[in-house]
């Protein structure tokens, strides 16, 4: 059997992945050169190993919504896994994923199927708090040497357990207010559940070790039930494929999925009508074939309101089976390409857009750095050779004259240290009280006050209001961080323009990092948590668990939000701070070496000559490092903007070109 066709994502992520590691190899040589010459601090060092962070742990998640039986998981095999030469996740007639699946490989992790028991929804907790605690998992090893371990470990995402209405009830898939939603009951009473709330897999294919998550959702009933999926893994996905039947277009249950769940303008959305070789007809022409298809496409581009681009008619079987028999016609016909172009066009240049922002942003920052640390270290090299120039012919008692000059600046310079130790006290305490605004403390508190105004009424009632108070007042805090950090700045720069004229020192403040991008967030959190704060969601809010998991959800992602607000608000403080160390020590070091280049002038004759040329020889130095850091940091910069791939379709390349001219 010839090899499977990969897919246009597929290879669009390997060239990704080529080219992050690239850039990474840059940023070490870069950092490594800086490290040797002793001109990172903490922050430098900090920011460093952030973007490394950042570059080896990238990832796109894209996520597949659907009501059961509308070839998802087929979709799925098709576009990212026939490579393993057959179906990896289960896709037979009837419900095949009975949970979410998420797919992703941590190199951290054994290969292993984790599977959370549907039962810890009573528990009351969060799937991000069960997530780190392995005694409540099922765990299931995976030979990465044996693809079929992996097929065959995947069944157990079908399983089902019976249960009676109560139990169903308790678990969130039994309401007797909305009676059309609940599951058939058998002969004796009971009612089929999943038998687990989340399973993930960690696994070393090619794709996922190149940051692809892929999450794959059950059913309408399913997913209504785990307040996790709706409010954690959905929002958070780079992208999401709604997939609905092509011969039934959109159905209730899909519209109700797409208004309750997939509604927010914020996701990148994407409509598949899949199987349409179910509307292939012996007695209809192709182009009556084709007519149909198009009107399907339209229909469902209008109900749900996106354009009419984003609406993708396929046959995921065909793709599949074209795609594991090297088919190329074949797969054309199954009209798969058409959204795998777009999914690499659409997604992959903005997440690549990102990090070469954050690459030239950093690397800037690192030059930028070293560069004034170099012109502070070669404007005192050039004041020593001033000083070491004009003793020639000069007596003994002028050399001792110029040792008690420099002993005389060292103590000036000890004077100056009681007013930067004044200075780093109010910059710490402005910061704590910063901080302070941003603390889980006050995340606490705003909540606590949000649950105090509700009383004993049940959390549906009156709670929009209320909630968008909570959202009002936790902006209101980041704004007044950001006005805090702004006073901050105004002190610093004062005190630096101040020490700079009298001390000679090079100190810079760069700008206050900017709050609008967690307003933003804030303003996310309050657009997709709201929705579940009016009557129309009044029945899944009283369902057991499900108003305590969302309080605690909310309270987990506001947390997220406001300490990485304070951790880079925190990082420039430290970054100001950590410049006044370094040329300290920079100041420091000159000094010693200044007063025992006059002692060894004094102590020999002939040392003076040989004295200046040392100090040449090191300012020549400095001035050839200038230039290689310089060379370094724009090599690295010039491979972040240099695009790794190319698309051929012509409506991406002006995109492509638009993000190497931004950044």
């Amino acid at each position: 059997m010839p090899s499977p066709t990969p897919s246009r994502i597929a290879q669009s992520l390997e060239a990704l992945a080529s080219w992050r590691a690239s850039l990474d190899r840059h940023v070490v040589q870069l950092g490594r050169a800086l490290q040797e010459q002793d001109l990172l601090d903490d922050a430098d060092t900090a920011s460093l190993a952030a973007l490394r962070d950042r570059l080896s742990a990238e990832t796109l998640t894209v996520a597949f919504v659907a009501e059961f039986s509308r070839g998802k998981s087929e979709l799925i095999n098709a576009i990212f896994f026939a490579d393993a030469g057959g179906r990896v996740l289960p896709a037979t007639p009837g419900r095949t994923t009975m949970c979410p699946v998420e797919l992703r490989y941590e190199r951290e992790m054994a290969p292993q199927l984790m599977l959370l028991p549907i039962e810890t929804r009573l528990r009351g907790l969060a799937l991000a708090e069960l997530r780190p605690r392995p005694e409540h998992w099922h765990v299931v090893p995976l030979d990465p040497a044996e693809p079929q371990t992996l097929v065959q470990a995947l069944t157990a995402v079908t399983r089902t357990q019976r249960v009676s209405v109560q139990q169903a009830t308790a678990l969130g898939f039994w309401d007797e207010s909305q009676p059309d939603d609940n599951p058939p009951q058998g002969a004796d009473g009971s009612v089929e559940v999943p038998a687990w709330r989340h399973a993930v897999i960690n696994y070393p294919h090619p794709l996922l070790q190149r940051g692809l998550v892929i999450i794959d959702t059950p059913g309408l009933n399913a997913i209504g039930a785990e307040p996790e999926l709706t409010l954690g893994l959905l929002p958070s996905a780079h992208a999401v494929v709604f997939v609905l039947a092509a011969d039934t277009g959109v159905s209730k249950s899909d519209l109700t999925i797409w208004r309750e769940h997939l509604s927010q303008t914020s996701l990148e959305r994407f409509v598949v009508l899949n199987k349409i070789d179910a509307l292939f007809d012996p007695l209809l022409t192709p182009d009556q074939v084709q007519a149909q298809i198009e009107h399907q496409r339209e229909g469902a581009a209008l109900t749900l309101g996106v354009p009419l681009s984003r609406v993708f008619a396929l046959s995921a079987r065909d793709a599949l089976t074209a795609r594991l028999e090297g088919h190329a016609a074949g797969l054309v016909a199954s009209r798969l390409p058409a959204l795998e172009e777009a999914l690499a066009a659409d997604l992959l240049p903005h997440r690549q857009e990102l990090l070469v922002h954050s690459v030239v942003g950093v690397v800037e920052q690192l030059r930028h750095g070293a560069s004034r640390r170099l012109t502070d270290r070669r404007r005192q090299q050039a004041e020593q050779l001033l000083e070491l120039r004009g003793l020639r012919g000069k007596s003994a008692t002028k050399l001792r004259m110029m040792i008690e000059r420099v002993d005389n600046e060292v103590a000036d310079f000890e004077r100056c240290m009681s007013r930067l130790a004044a200075l780093r006290a109010v910059q710490a305490k402005i910061l704590r009280t910063l901080l302070a605004l941003l603390s889980s403390d006050v995340l606490r508190t705003e909540v606590a006050a949000m649950h105090s105004s509700l009383g004993s009424r049940p959390f549906i009632l009156g709670g929009r209001g209320v909630f968008e108070t909570l959202m009002k007042r936790l902006g209101a805090a980041l704004d007044n961080a950001a006005h805090q950090a702004e006073e901050m700045r105004q002190m610093l720069e004062a005190s630096f323009v101040q020490l700079n004229t009298e001390f000679g020192f090079a100190f810079a403040l760069g700008p206050v990092p900017s709050l609008h991008s967690f307003r933003g967030e804030i303003e996310l959190i309050e657009q997709s948590y709201g929705r579940y704060l009016g009557f129309s969601q009044a029945w899944r809010m009283a369902a057991p668990g499900f108003a305590e998991q969302f309080r605690r959800m909310l309270l987990s992602k506001l947390r997220v939000v406001f300490e990485n607000a304070a951790g880079e608000l925190e990082m420039w403080s430290k970054a100001a701070q950590g410049q006044v160390e370094m040329q300290l020590r920079e100041r420091r070091k000159s000094f010693s070496r200044r007063r025992d280049a006059l002692k060894r002038v004094q102590a020999a004759a002939g040392g003076l000559e040989l004295r200046i040329a040392e100090v040449q020889a090191q300012d020549d130095h400095l001035r050839q490092l200038q230039g290689r850091l310089d060379a370094i940091a724009a090599d690295a910069i010039a491979n972040a903007r240099d695009m790794a791939w190319e698309a051929d379709d012509s409506a991406v390349a002006p995109r492509v070109a638009a993000v190497r001219n931004a950044a």
